[in-house]
């Protein structure tokens, strides 16, 4: 809804669905007082919009502070809650209580991953509840026709160069005190050093301490006349630069969950993404430019880029879509709110 996030709910509209209800709530600042504020306006919007709208079920996405709000607002409304990419572990960001949380007030669980299953199953979830989709990233990689490496300049007006490398760095919303525009200053530094190199930026995330590290970010952009940042990429965009860059550098979650689908390097920097499972082509680093330089030389070394041939992704290989939908249209809803603690047996914790 944010023209300053980019107003993305307008790809909505474009793919051909009408929207029913629009909830304003993000407060322009991104302190730890507006976030709760913010979080505070969207519990009351959804109250009211489900209360118009009267759904059958809520179905929701992931781990943010407005999902969190949204599936608070339908516990109480008395309305089923179905939770897409539960059960797993982010230690460096407050998403990862957040998704717990989630897991705990909903009552269908589509998860990317075994691993992930067990953990939703570890925090009570009954089994016959709790369904290994795989990663829905993918499922959208599979669907799209994307762009041509001429499309995608013409797209970005934006020329691509010998080396290409997508960067988006978000907040590390456990680590205070500034952390997070000192890891900043660090990737930028070393990609200050990088030669023949065009570098594309997304945008940080509406997190709390984002706005400065956009502003950090657009600063380097003015200086270098090889990078260039955007608001959103949008879908079709993003997924169209991850065919044609070397590799990703950052915090986001894409790198290890749709990027290993592209046969491309991923530079994974701190701790922000830390407990997710990870392939071969993911490169752990510190956050600081000397860690960051070295990755960047492994990245583009002989041996790591023929690794990258028979990489396979932990998220699977599509199919996501088909299994929720399956799901949601055959489950019984009588009765699902209610819900008994699973207790492990002592096989389960063998």
């Amino acid at each position: 809804m944010s023209p300053e996030f980019g107003s993305t709910y307008r790809e909505i509209e474009e793919a051909g669905f009408k929207i029913d209800a629009k909830v304003e709530m993000l407060l322009s600042s991104d302190t730890n007082t507006a976030i709760t504020k913010s979080m505070g306006l969207c519990l009351i919007g959804f109250a009211d919009a489900y209360e118009r709208l009267a759904p059958d079920m809520l179905v929701v996405l992931g781990d943010r502070f407005e999902i969190f709000a949204a599936t608070s607002a339908a516990m109480i409304a008395g309305i089923p809650i179905a939770h897409l990419h539960g059960g797993e572990t982010t230690e460096g960001a407050f998403d990862e209580a957040i998704r717990h949380s989630i897991t705990k007030m909903s009552h269908l669980h589509f998860v990317a991953a075994d691993e992930y299953r067990r953990r939703v199953i570890q925090l009570g979830e009954h089994p016959d509840r709790v369904f290994n989709v795989g990663g829905m990233g993918i499922d959208a990689i599979k669907r799209l026709k994307l762009l041509s490496r001429e499309e995608l300049e013409r797209s970005l007006d934006f020329a691509l160069g010998e080396k290409n490398l997508l960067i988006t760095f978000h907040p590390v919303t456990l680590e205070g005190g500034g952390s997070s525009v000192a890891q900043m200053r660090e990737l930028l530094a070393a990609l200050d050093e990088l030669e023949d190199t065009t570098l594309i930026f997304t945008m940080p995330n509406a997190d709390t301490g984002g706005r400065e590290l956009g502003t950090l970010v657009q600063q380097f952009v003015e200086k270098h006349p090889r990078a260039k940042v955007y608001t959103s990429l949008g879908q079709l965009r993003y997924f169209s630069c991850l065919a044609q860059v070397d590799g990703v550098v950052g915090n986001s979650s894409s790198g290890l969950a749709e990027a290993p689908s592209f046969n491309i390097g991923t530079i994974n920097i701190g701790d922000r993404q830390k407990g997710r499972l990870k392939s071969q082509s993911v490169i752990d680093c510190t956050p600081n430019s000397a860690s960051i330089l070295t990755a960047l030389k492994t990245l583009y070394s002989t041996d790591f880029q023929a690794s990258l041939a028979t990489v396979n992704n932990p998220y699977g290989n599509g199919g996501a879509c088909e299994g929720i939908v399956k799901v949601l249209a055959e489950y019984p809803l009588r009765n699902i709110r209610k819900k008994q603690f699973y207790n492990l047996s002592v096989n389960d914790l063998a």
